[in-house]
């Protein structure tokens, strides 16, 4: 999925558009179908009582609620959130009704992390930090591929060099 234009100035092009990699729904997911065989199993067992319909409408509305807390909420988040490199800059976006968002110029950039588990390294991804010249710190967890996505900016940093971008010790 291409970034918004309108985000990008005259001239810009987005190089790499990351969100977050797909493990952060793993939980979700587990949670969708705990309630829906928890729910599923309790409305079975009420079934055969003369109250059943109002427990079945209980059961409903509690499973719809834990639903929306513990998926849908957390997808619309994985959703909505956006890592972004392009000729110019480092972009990140995050927020469903509260938005948040960081710009860095790629110019003010002076060092690049990344850090990943076992588990990051057999899933393919990782934390990515990103420090200014400001001694600012944007750090991103999750990044998919991303020694990759490290080695990206690494390259537009060193592509685009500014005139007032000093590396450290230079």
């Amino acid at each position: 999925m291409a970034y918004p234009d309108d985000l990008l100035s005259s001239g810009e092009h987005v190089v790499i558009h990351k969100r977050p990699h797909w493990k952060v729904l793993v939980f979700p997911v587990f949670w969708l179908l705990v309630v829906v065989a928890l729910g599923t199993y309790l409305a079975g067992l009420v079934g055969d009582q003369s109250w059943a319909s109002i427990a079945w409408i209980v059961l409903a509305a509690i499973a719809v609620v834990l639903v929306l807390w513990l998926t849908v909420a957390p997808l619309a988040r994985w959703r909505t959130t956006h890592f972004t490199i392009t000729t110019e800059r480092v972009m990140y976006r995050e927020g469903v009704f509260k938005r948040t968002g960081l710009d860095l110029p790629l110019s003010r950039v002076n060092s690049v992390m990344f850090e990943h588990s076992l588990l990051d390294r057999v899933l393919g991804c990782g934390t990515l930090t990103i420090e200014s010249v400001s001694d600012e710190r944007l750090v991103v967890d999750d990044v998919p591929s991303v020694e990759k996505v490290r080695m990206m900016l690494y390259r537009e940093v060193n592509d685009n060099p500014s005139d007032d971008f000093h590396p450290q010790g230079a």
